[in-house]
């Protein structure tokens, strides 16, 4: 089956819109629900928009904050900020994401929303500017057990994309506006004792992209961004612990729409939480709070 994922939008949907579009959902009973307990793909195959349907309802880039999930049979939904912290009700964007094993959105012109998504399916990498077709950017990518997107890291404008394999070495790939990147640089080594890796923005206010990293103990890492694509993340700072019990967390952006990037994490059975930002490197976060349940429907979140 082709991928589809709903990228075609036009318009741009500001945080300002979103927010306003939004407000009103966030009193209804349907916009809980949706947010709250994700309906199976079974029940929403006959009567979701096709991805074409959907993309025309949206923008040209995805706000900052949006969530996406990808659940077992392939099926891609969207989750937009509500305002107030969590998100409204799903959308269907798209179909055929079963083999795809990382994805990632990434921001190309440094003005604060998205404009396409990086993949990696059956070893290939893959780069979807939203409205065009998906650009094949090479092979060998099956060596690599986390690549992720965590904002501008190399100084440029557009978002980078960082790969780790499996001897436990880290590498920046840095982007041309185009989604295409240039060689690899290899910015670190150990980071095999991580079991997750993720960041969207900028978590301790200093202007630059950073990226959290929870090692095997539970606790979470802060590595701040330098903006030096040679020597990208300066020295970790600790940022919290009891991180263990969270077998999936992604950053999307700011959530809540406060200026300061956050964390959005599910539990081992399915509920949803968001982490807010500080600002400051420890604690990175305030207390989490619950925008959501059932969400281990979803194999990526991104």
């Amino acid at each position: 089956m082709a991928k589809t994922s709903g990228l075609n939008r036009t318009g741009i949907l500001s945080r300002v819109t979103v927010a306003a579009i939004t407000a009103a959902l966030v009193s209804t009973t349907s916009a809980a629900v949706a947010a709250d307990q994700p309906r199976s793909a079974d029940a929403t195959k006959q009567s979701a928009p096709s991805a074409s349907t959907f993309a025309t309802q949206g923008a040209s880039a995805v706000a900052d904050g949006e969530l996406r999930g990808v659940d077992r049979d392939g099926f891609m939904y969207a989750y937009l900020p509500n305002g107030t912290g969590g998100f409204g009700p799903r959308e269907y964007v798209g179909s055929g994401w079963e083999y795809t094993a990382h994805i990632t959105m990434a921001d190309m012109d440094a003005d604060g929303h998205t404009d396409g998504a990086w993949d990696v399916t059956g070893g290939t990498l893959y780069y979807t500017p939203w409205g065009e077709d998906g650009v094949s950017l090479g092979g060998g990518w099956g060596v690599y057990n986390k690549v992720v997107s965590a904002g501008n890291l190399g100084g440029a404008a557009p978002s980078d994309l960082l790969a780790r394999d499996g001897a436990g070495n880290l590498y920046l790939y840095t982007a041309y506006s185009n989604g295409k990147l240039a060689p690899r640089y290899k910015v670190g080594t150990g980071w095999g004792v991580f079991n997750q890796i993720t960041g969207k923005g900028d978590l301790n206010n200093d202007g630059k992209d950073d990226v959290l990293a929870r090692d095997n103990s539970g606790n979470l890492w802060l590595y701040p961004g330098t903006g030096n694509y040679q020597k990208p993340l300066g020295p970790r700072v600790k940022a919290g612990t009891g991180w263990n019990s969270l077998p999936t967390f992604v950053s999307s952006g700011d959530v809540d729409f406060d200026g300061v990037t956050d964390v959005v994490a599910r539990d081992s059975v399915g509920g949803l939480y968001l982490y807010p930002g500080t600002g400051v490197a420890s604690p990175a976060f305030k207390p989490r709070k619950k925008i959501g349940s059932g969400w281990n429907t979803y194999r990526l979140m991104f």
